[in-house]
């Protein structure tokens, strides 16, 4: 081969890769979409239908904000080691609506935007629920009873809308009568600077619907299917319900706990909108056992998507382990 066609050859190759690197069309079959569906999970109860609605992701910052009794490096630690980030703890809100065939029963209902700016205290991803619910052919005028678990604002203020409406026109709601009085009390305003806004969003929405409250006890059956059950310390009235029909039962714990992992393995540390923490991790600790003693399933408010599963115990405190979403029939 002569040097003049060797060369030509050495040249045509090493030109070759540069043809992968020249920068080219995209090919893709569909343009990426930038979007996420509705966010809404549906499933059998016995004979009851139950959904799940997400009212969206609440972030809450730095763990250590929120989260007391442990240091920021104890914290990161046990974060890191479930794979989750160790400087901002993010929180889900998944509201559980039952239809029992003769009631379409609503379990809180998100932070809503009843009070304005002070509505998106979290961020801009919460008060999705009204949204979700009519992607899973729910309407609000349909909801006999919401049922709350305690009067905070991630769990009411959707009770009306931004110009004092009630979203739930045909609803009765099911509140304790010492959290429906704390959270209404002007007096009550002192002590943290949430407790101003909490306050006006309670009497805001809880107002709206002042001519049909049913208020709950503890043990008692706010309608077929569905017992309350007192777990105060989180709030003075903080309830958690019992859901039951035939053999099957899921109990919605409400902020019985508010993190999977911090307030499971841990569940002695303390949560900065406690009103009572110490009252909060003895009643948390009590209903924990109770719920791993008898191998309840739960819905969680606050834990990952779509929050059911069930505790277990594990050392000196509990697993949580995540039911898997049945994606092709309703069980």
């Amino acid at each position: 081969m002569s040097p003049l066609s060797r060369r030509a050859i050495l040249g045509a190759a090493a030109a070759l890769p540069a043809l992968h690197l020249m920068p080219r069309q995209a090919e893709a079959a569909a343009p990426m979409r930038n979007e996420l569906p509705p966010a809404w999970h549906r499933f059998r109860l016995g004979e009851f239908e139950a959904t799940v609605v997400s009212d969206g992701s609440l972030p809450l910052g730095d763990p250590a904000q929120s989260f007391t009794g442990m240091s920021g490096a104890e914290l990161g630690t046990m974060l890191r080691g479930a794979f989750l980030a160790p400087d901002a703890a993010t929180l889900e809100q998944n509201a559980l609506i039952v239809n029992t065939g003769r009631q379409l029963i609503l379990f809180d209902t998100g932070m809503g935007d009843s009070m304005g700016p002070a509505s998106q205290m979290f961020g801009p991803t919460t008060g999705r629920l009204i949204r979700n619910m009519r992607a899973a052919g729910i309407e609000p005028s349909q909801i006999d009873l919401v049922c709350a678990t305690h009067a905070h604002c991630d769990h009411i203020w959707a009770l009306v809308d931004a110009n004092g409406n009630r979203n739930f026109p045909n609803a009765q709601v099911a509140i304790s009568e010492a959290d429906l009085r704390f959270w209404t009390d002007d007096a009550n305003k002192r002590g943290p600077a949430f407790m101003e806004s909490f306050i006006e969003g309670a009497k805001r929405n809880l107002g709206a619907y002042r001519d049909r409250m049913i208020m709950l006890r503890d043990g008692g059956e706010v309608t077929p299917g569905v017992t309350a059950l007192a777990a105060p310390g989180h709030t003075v009235g903080h309830h958690v319900f019992a859901i039951a029909s035939g053999n099957a039962v899921v109990v919605n714990t409400g902020d019985l706990a508010h993190h999977q992992v911090i307030l499971l393995r841990r569940p002695q540390v303390q949560f900065a909108f406690d009103t009572d923490p110490a009252q909060s991790a003895q009643t948390r600790v009590r209903m924990l056992d109770r719920l791993a003693t008898d191998r309840h399933a739960v819905l969680s408010y606050h834990f990952p998507w779509p929050g059911l599963g069930h505790v277990a115990k594990e050392g000196e405190g509990f697993g949580w382990y995540p039911t898997a979403m049945n994606v092709t029939s309703l069980g």
